[in-house]
């Protein structure tokens, strides 16, 4: 399946070398404003710098396009490639404006191209054992999830000034995919409160940097997200599900779980420090799955309704702390 990486920056470079490692997959061009970063792509891995994204969607040998750009170029770029049949992987969010994604569903209808929205963390190994034994009823009904969600650094002050709230819409939101995934079930009702939290040289923008969030669910269940852009001690990323019959956690991961006892004390390895080294397996494995489906024509594992529920929760969430209210989620 041959591929165009659409955004050549933070995370342009992680689907791109999983992209090149996959047995089924090329890189065939890559498009970015900053020509630079997508030759440096190409020269590692491959294909060639489009001249334009119209350039590239025209070219009738590619299958398939992978977005990374700013959440709010992903809807017009992803209208173009949907009208130029071209099956579409796109990163979260879809976009930042809930009219917007409604429309690029209808356009995702009427063209009928395979879409997928990257939730990588539904295709980490542990999440997944969580999610199989839910599943499986092994605590029973779920009444309480806890989910730790913080991150070791705030984001450059361009990149926040371009997205406000981007705690809910940029961090929390894979935050609430996770819960419906694992609940099977919506939530029907947010109550969020901010906080900016870190001094005005690490935060010049005063975006909230930390964020509680209690979700209700359609069946009563409650969820309790906590996020932070200070996490001092690496990327800290818990899920604590509590049942009836029980309780499931996923821990946090360290690059090994070697402990050294010596004079000195218990000493173990620090956690990963960021996502792209916590989830490189589940960014790997989505690629796959994304590839295999296309290819087998088969359903995608998650689709134009999972970006578009997880984005109502955010902007829900957003409404709530803003104005101190508990907000109702519209379907």
């Amino acid at each position: 399946m041959d591929f165009c990486l659409i955004g050549a920056g933070f995370i342009g470079p992680v689907h791109a070398a999983n992209i090149a490692a996959h047995p089924g997959a090329r890189l065939r061009s890559v498009v970015d404003l900053n020509r630079e970063a997508a030759e440096r792509i190409v020269a590692k891995h491959g294909g060639i710098v489009a001249a334009s994204l119209e350039a590239a969607l025209a070219d009738k040998g590619l299958d398939a396009v992978v977005i990374c750009t700013p959440p709010r170029t992903h809807a017009p770029i992803i209208e173009a490639a949907a009208r130029a049949g071209k099956a579409i992987f796109c990163e979260k969010p879809i976009d930042l404006d809930l009219a917007r994604v409604a429309a690029c569903g209808e356009t995702l209808k009427r063209t009928g191209v395979p879409f997928f929205v990257g939730f990588n963390r539904r295709f980490d190994p542990t999440h997944k054992a969580m999610h199989d034994a839910i599943r499986k009823g092994d605590i029973g009904r779920l009444e309480m999830i806890v989910v730790s969600s913080r991150d070791p650094e705030i984001s450059p002050p361009d990149y926040v000034q371009a997205m406000r709230y981007g705690i809910f819409y940029d961090t929390m939101i894979h935050d609430f995919d996770m819960v419906r995934w694992l609940t099977g079930r919506e939530p029907v009702e947010v109550f969020a409160c901010t906080s900016v939290m870190l001094d005005d040289k690490v935060n010049p923008v005063r975006d909230p940097d930390t964020a509680m969030v209690v979700l209700t669910m359609d069946d009563g269940a409650l969820v309790h997200v906590n996020s932070s852009f200070r996490a001092v001690y690496g990327y800290d990323q818990r899920i604590e599900t509590f049942g009836e019959k029980g309780m499931l956690i996923s821990r946090n991961q360290q690059p090994t779980g070697l402990e050294r006892y010596t004079a000195d004390g218990i000493r173990q390895d620090p956690l990963h420090y960021f996502f792209i080294q916590r989830y490189a397996q589940a960014y790997a494995d989505e690629l796959d799955h994304f590839v295999r489906a296309v290819e087998a024509k088969a359903p995608l594992s998650i689709g134009f309704e999972d970006g578009r529920r997880a984005l109502a929760i955010a902007y829900a969430a957003m409404e709530s702390a803003k104005s101190g209210k508990p907000i109702p989620i519209k379907g």
